[in-house]
């Protein structure tokens, strides 16, 4: 018996709206009206670093890989990726730290919202989810 994509994503979320945070989440209509008022300086500092993180990651040791094949020197990214990859991360946890863990639980509870009720609007034939 084959289920339909749409369905399909349609069950998993209608399964996912009984979960008690994002029921909560559904109900409360999360959004992201907190960041409407002016951040504060150690906020600021705390998006960029993660901001940075993310640039400083993937990018930089994909140049790294590209130096190590055009030297002929592989040890270079073997060392060096992993190094980078650290440093990103630790980057990113400073970020965290610093602007604090109410603000990603404010985006977190709006993009599960947005999630589930994305996938309530799979089912075909059914009026939108959510407004």
């Amino acid at each position: 018996m084959c289920i339909a994509v749409s369905e399909f994503l349609y069950k998993l979320g209608l399964r996912l709206a009984h979960v008690g945070f994002i029921r909560s989440a559904i109900d409360a209509r999360a959004d992201l009206s907190a960041f409407k008022k002016k951040p504060t300086i150690r906020i600021l500092a705390g998006v960029f670093a993660i901001g940075f993180s993310f640039v400083m990651c993937w990018p930089a040791i994909s140049v790294l890989g590209g130096i190590a094949l055009h030297l002929r020197m592989p040890l270079l990214l073997v060392v060096g990726g992993p190094t980078l990859y650290f440093s990103s991360h630790l980057c990113y946890m400073a970020g965290m730290a610093l602007s604090g863990a109410e603000y990603s639980w404010i985006f977190l509870r709006w993009l599960i919202r947005i999630g589930v009720e994305s996938l309530l609007n799979c089912a075909p034939g059914m009026e939108r989810y959510g407004g």
